[in-house]
């Protein structure tokens, strides 16, 4: 038996592979649309769109940064071999941006009052991590 033997017969986590272009260049001041020009696979920099848009109001654009920055990071997750379920924790740090992005896809959904895709977004990022949905509530 492996060590590392998923004994619940789920699937392993899915881990992204890190980019640290985009994460250092916000940390550094850059702003959010020039980090996603410059990395537009980068689903912490359409992440981060959503969040300043939301913030200024903008509900419609931050409802369509983060559905941007959802669907890079599922195209991620699948080259990554995650296969549409299981575990994708935010423990790992380059699992962020998709987990910021599906959290902002649904608030602005809510917002926007389509309710479908709060819930359906809502419980992926549940089902995809709790630590995730319980920081980023």
């Amino acid at each position: 038996m492996s060590i590392h033997q998923n004994l619940l017969g789920g699937p392993a986590p899915t881990h992204l592979p890190d980019e640290p272009g985009p994460r250092e260049a916000l940390a550094a001041g850059t702003p959010a649309a020039e980090v996603a020009a410059a990395h537009p696979t980068s689903s912490l920099a359409w992440a981060t769109l959503a969040d300043e848009a939301f913030a200024a109001g903008r509900t419609v654009e931050s409802y369509a940064y983060a559905r941007t920055g959802y669907h890079r990071g599922l195209d991620a997750l699948r080259r990554a071999g995650w296969k549409g379920h299981g575990p994708v924790p935010w423990e790992h740090e380059p699992n962020r941006g998709f987990l910021r992005a599906l959290h902002a896809l649904a608030r602005a959904a809510g917002a926007i009052g389509e309710k479908d895709e709060y819930e359906r977004c809502s419980t992926f990022l549940r089902d995809s991590s709790e630590t995730a949905a319980d920081t980023l509530a």
